[in-house]
């Protein structure tokens, strides 16, 4: 076990601790940032910003609210949830399941997204219909799932720290380069209404097709993390043993630390509170940075990034300040999706060992290096038959004749190379994904705000109480996710598979819970000598 850290005394102490907030804003950066900043931007304008950043404000006081608990407590929110009205363990099973699919989808449109800048850089794109993004993709996958079963947190963040400040020169050079229409770009985080330009009708009839309200739920998901993000943070937070950790507090300890108002513990609640704080801060300037670049470049020209040119439009941010910026463009796109990538299954090891060691007595690092194990495989296996059948998929499609693409790859002026015109099978990437976004990115995240206003309410003393204003952004942040998820559910075309799907997986996990009932008490009952 590593030696306690000493309590920062300084600014520049609190600022030393930026850590497990780097992973977080390293990955939504990823997708989040540089893929649907960059689309709202040129889709809305600098009025889209608002709401990445009142989302990133619901989602900051979500996170912050699971870890001060974690904090001062020990315990993680999946250990309490085992302790929720119905069969013992019912919702921690349930999100299990749950991230057994999740995880596994996301992981393979996050080595999609890898597949379409790969493809793109080496002028494979148009091979096997554009199916060679999956296979770009799938061989990406391997490596890094390499890199993941022998590394751990301490490199994983480490990357993610190098990733980030790399991302905060060059996204901030980039915009004093570009000089926007500052008042504009910050007039933007007022709340306007938000409409489809005109030209997106016939231009990008996929993405006119679904409301506007669909379109921005989908960034509300992505902006700031998802709900197993935050719940993988604050298990991380036992690596870094802020406050009681890595230990658990005894109810004498808790009413010791509620006694004294600057006991040590108590002030270690300003750790996550700073760390998350300059990851959503970094999280907003980057939104900023993109909308803006979205707005000022792609907007004027018409185009939007889609599941075709997920990463290659973007690239027109840096050429345009001079060609010879696109190698740096191609490194830091790549890497900011190897670090998504990365971050995904690490996600993924940390969500089932977390509930693991919620369950059972005793949990063992031998046994969490078996599970992780389990866990690499399993999303190995599930995430590469998705690339394998949308590769199948989209190599199979025969496209009918077309006429030459010169001429239009030529329209308006631009003097980039013409590429081969196909009449392409629509990709299902962003298809498979949007229900998944909205469980993991939205209403995972209105549920967690309840539950978590819930066990401060039971386990905590009423001096160790957050404050009311943390308990009212929780309130609000609940209604609102709750209420875009079901929302978002609802408008979805697949809404009645959806909505199926997941009462089923609730039903599997009450089942499942019921089945377990006797041995799942017992080893709750068994506390780990601590």
């Amino acid at each position: 076990m590593q030696a306690r850290p000493n309590l920062p005394r300084t600014l520049t102490d609190w600022v030393r601790i930026f850590g497990p907030g780097a992973i977080i804003a390293s990955l939504t950066i990823g997708t989040g940032e540089l893929i649907f900043s960059t689309r709202g931007g040129a889709l809305f304008g600098y009025r889209i910003l608002f709401l990445f950043a009142i989302i990133s404000l619901l989602k900051w006081g979500l996170v912050i609210s699971t870890s001060r608990h974690m904090v001062l407590t020990g315990v993680h929110p999946y250990e309490r949830m085992i302790e929720l009205p119905g069969p013992r363990g019912w919702l921690p099973i349930m999100l299990l399941l749950m991230a057994t699919v999740c995880l596994p989808i996301w992981i393979s449109f996050h080595s999609g997204v890898l597949g379409n800048l790969t493809s793109w850089i080496t002028g494979t794109r148009s091979m096997f219909h554009g199916g060679m993004d999956y296979l770009w993709g799938a061989a990406i996958l391997v490596g890094v799932l390499i890199l993941s079963a022998t590394g751990g947190y301490t490199v994983f963040e480490r990357i993610q720290l190098f990733v980030v400040g790399a991302l905060v020169f060059c996204s901030g050079l980039t915009l004093i380069l570009y000089n926007p229409e500052w008042l504009e770009l910050a007039f933007g985080l007022v709340p306007q209404k938000l409409g489809y330009p005109e030209w997106l009708d016939e231009k990008y009839p996929d993405i006119a097709k679904h409301s506007v309200w669909v379109e921005t739920t989908r960034y509300v998901g992505v902006i700031g993390g998802a709900g197993f993000d935050y719940l993988a943070y604050t298990a991380w937070l036992r690596e870094k043993s802020w406050g009681i950790l890595p230990t658990k507090a005894t109810p004498e300890q808790l009413e010791e630390i509620a006694a004294d108002p600057n006991h040590e513990v108590r002030q270690w609640i300003k750790a996550p509170i700073v760390d998350c704080a300059i990851s959503f801060i970094l999280i907003v300037a980057f939104s900023a940075v993109f909308v803006a670049s979205g707005a000022m470049i792609l907007n004027p020209e018409e185009v939007v990034p889609n599941e075709d040119n997920l990463l290659n439009l973007q690239a027109k941010f840096v050429t345009n300040i001079h060609p010879l910026l696109l190698p740096l463009y191609v490194t830091g796109a790549f890497l900011t999706m190897l670090g998504t990538l990365y971050g995904t299954i690490e996600i993924a090891c940390s969500i089932a060992d977390e509930i693991s060691r919620s369950f059972v007595a005793g949990w063992t690092p031998e046994r969490a290096k078996k599970l992780k194990r389990g866990v690499i495989a399993w999303c190995a296996s599930f995430a590469l038959v998705i690339l394998t059948w949308l590769f199948i998929r989209q190599a199979s499609f025969d496209p009918p004749a077309v006429a030459d693409s010169a001429a239009t790859a030529t329209e308006g002026g631009s003097e980039q190379p013409a590429e081969p015109a196909m009449m392409k099978k629509p990709r299902l990437l962003l298809a498979i994904l949007t229900p998944v976004n909205l469980f993991t990115g939205v209403l995972s995240c209105g549920l967690i705000c309840i539950l978590t206003i819930w066990m401060d309410r039971r386990w905590l003393p009423k001096a160790l109480h957050p404050p009311k204003w943390l308990v009212f952004m929780n309130v609000v942040s609940a209604a609102v996710f709750a209420g875009l998820g079901i929302k978002g559910y609802w408008d979805n075309e697949s809404r009645i598979i959806v909505v199926c799907a997941m009462a089923g997986v609730l039903v599997t996990a009450m089942l499942l819970a019921l089945l377990f009932q006797a041995k799942l008490k017992s080893v709750g009952e068994v506390a780990p000598d601590e």
